[in-house]
């Protein structure tokens, strides 16, 4: 049974992840953990010393958090009814990346999908969604659906990667299991902008070879262009429905400094797409030594 964790806010782009969820999963046996996460605009003294537990939290945002919750349900359950799934609420005061973390603990989360409106302007550089936040700090996959992508049967998937990192089998297998269940080809495409492929990136390439056998796939190489620009046009001409991504984790500096490639494309990819942590060590960009 996979254990899917939906965080809402109950917005329409919450609705739309929830439901497309549902459909996207509708062959598998399921419990759905319907989450709301919720925190004064700012953090009071007693939650900074004690944590959410030994702070007094007025009555309505309880109120508002579990009435909105059991109208979530309310909603999913005029929706065909599917025997194979299974829903639990949870209404928690808490930072939400640290409610999912924690949730993903106890529960054994196999996955998160959520939504994003996605942002534009300053917004972009300055803070991030609470989707770009999850990515960033969430311990299990994160499905994203945006707003206006509706549910359709996946039939391309595309992979973008730099070969930087060897993936790590137990995290690379979220993905895998992915592609398998949609039956979908994949697409591994690589965005050549400056340097050929160092030792180390070809055999990279090699072990994600190794790692997608048995899936059908296809190793594509786009030069002349720069991430993540070159990813989205990919997308769009040829059609793909969903994205998928490993994320590295950067330092505290490069996030307050730098507009890394998961987050940009979170802001302007208009199909679902789908993150995996990658904890592995990062190899050199450096040319290689082979002709």
């Amino acid at each position: 049974m996979k254990k899917i964790l939906l965080p809402t806010d109950f917005s329409k782009s919450a609705w739309n992840a929830i439901t497309y969820a549902l459909e996207f999963f509708k062959n598998e046996t399921c419990t759905f953990y319907l989450l709301h996460a919720y925190t004064p605009a700012f953090y009071r003294m007693d939650y900074m010393l004690g944590g959410p537990i030994f702070s007094a939290i007025p009555d309505t945002e309880v109120d508002i958090s579990l009435l909105g919750l059991e109208k979530t349900l309310s909603d999913i359950k005029k929706l065909p009814k599917n025997p194979r799934h299974h829903f639990e609420e949870v209404s928690a005061f808490n930072v939400l990346t640290h409610e999912i973390n924690d949730l993903t603990r106890e529960k054994s989360i196999d996955l998160i999908v959520m939504g994003t409106t996605g942002a534009t302007g300053a917004k972009e550089v300055f803070i991030g969604s609470n989707t770009v936040y999850v990515l960033r700090k969430a311990t299990a996959p994160v499905l994203v659906v945006p707003v206006n992508s509706k549910y359709k049967s996946v039939k391309k998937v595309l992979f973008p990667t730099d070969y930087l990192t060897q993936y790590k089998e137990q995290e690379f297998i979220h993905l895998i299991e992915l592609v398998k269940m949609s039956g979908a080809p994949l697409t591994v495409l690589h965005v050549k902008e400056e340097y050929e492929l160092s030792d180390a990136q070809l055999k990279n390439k090699e072990h994600l070879a190794t790692l997608l056998k048995g899936i059908p796939h296809t190793f594509v190489e786009e030069k002349g262009k720069l991430m993540p620009d070159a990813v989205i046009e990919y997308i769009d001409q040829e059609n793909f429905d969903l994205l998928a991504m490993m994320n590295r984790k950067h330092s505290i500096l490069d996030r307050l400094f730098v507009k890394h490639n998961v987050d940009q494309l979170s802001f302007h990819v208009q199909v679902p797409f789908f993150v995996v942590r990658d904890t592995a060590k990062v190899a050199s960009r450096s040319a290689s030594n082979v002709s």
